[in-house]
């Protein structure tokens, strides 16, 4: 205890004091420059919870995760069988697919901001010279179309560090398994369904975790891209924190939003772990 006592007070002062700087702002008014005021209770809360924008916003991260993350598992699990075959150029393949993890989010969302841009973006360039009716579309003034877009940016920086985690659980697979498999005449489905999915779930669930943390927060794509526009359609909850804390000063406001933030995760955390413990004790039995 006495050895790790230096690392726990470094966690406390680094994690806890910022979490509980928060939650204290929550339940005070703080003015515009940062001066803790009179105690407010919980009318942060309430004032929260009573802004449709705000709702709107929670509805629009839950949507933005949920696509996001699956998107993301939906497309990593074929890219990791395949990377993880034998195969002329792997070592390139390798690191085309994870090459948009060495770039900044910012830059990416930069440059896709440019190629969907309705007057001089690549993509109606391109749509109009295969003779489709794309010239001049505005795609990130279409609220819809921007979510779908930036949502699409979403599952392209994550996939590579999901594949990253997915290939270290298919090269943990021993191949003897596989061996044996196939001496019993096992299809190539079955090997997939009966050896490589069970094995490899354990690591799905750790990219799952992480992605929905890190997605949940994920903040410089929507911003750069719309700042939560148009009208606000494509705000998440990080976003609307932002703007209210950056652009409104309603910093009491952005502290009981992040608040809540906090506590989604924390139960989805929860969740996660109860999950696992009875999912374990099942395969105990």
């Amino acid at each position: 205890m006495i050895l790790i006592a230096p690392c726990l007070l470094l966690s406390v002062a680094v994690i806890g004091y910022p979490i509980f700087d928060v939650i204290r702002m929550s339940l005070f008014d703080v003015s515009r420059t940062g001066m803790v005021r009179e105690f407010a209770g919980l009318t942060n809360f309430v004032k929260a919870f009573a802004d449709p924008v705000f709702l709107q916003a929670a509805r629009q991260t839950f949507v933005w995760t949920v696509c996001v993350v699956g998107g993301t598992l939906l497309v990593s699990v074929p890219i990791a069988l395949i990377l993880n075959e034998d195969f002329y150029g792997r070592t390139i393949a390798r690191t085309i697919v994870l090459l948009p993890w060495a770039i900044s989010l910012a830059m990416t969302a930069v440059v896709w901001r440019y190629v969907v841009n309705g007057d001089f973006g690549t993509l109606n360039m391109t749509l109009a010279a295969l003779g489709l009716p794309f010239e001049n579309y505005p795609w990130l003034a279409d609220a819809r179309m921007a979510f779908v877009i930036e949502i699409m940016v979403g599952i392209l920086v994550s996939v590579p560090f999901t594949v990253t985690i997915l290939l270290g659980g298919l090269t943990s697979i021993p191949e003897s398994l596989y061996e044996a498999s196939a001496i019993d005449g096992a299809s190539s489905t079955k090997k997939f369904y009966y050896i490589t999915m069970p094995l490899l779930w354990p690591f799905m669930q750790i990219a799952l975790v992480l992605n929905v943390i890190y997605v949940f927060n994920s903040f410089p794509i929507i911003w750069i891209m719309t700042n939560g526009g148009p009208a606000n359609r494509t705000d998440i909850l990080i976003t609307y924190v932002y703007k209210q804390a950056f652009a409104f000063g309603k910093l009491g406001n952005a502290a009981a939003g992040s608040v809540v933030m906090f506590a989604m995760l924390l139960v989805f955390a929860v969740v996660y772990l109860f999950l696992t413990k009875a999912q374990g004790a099942r395969n105990d039995v």
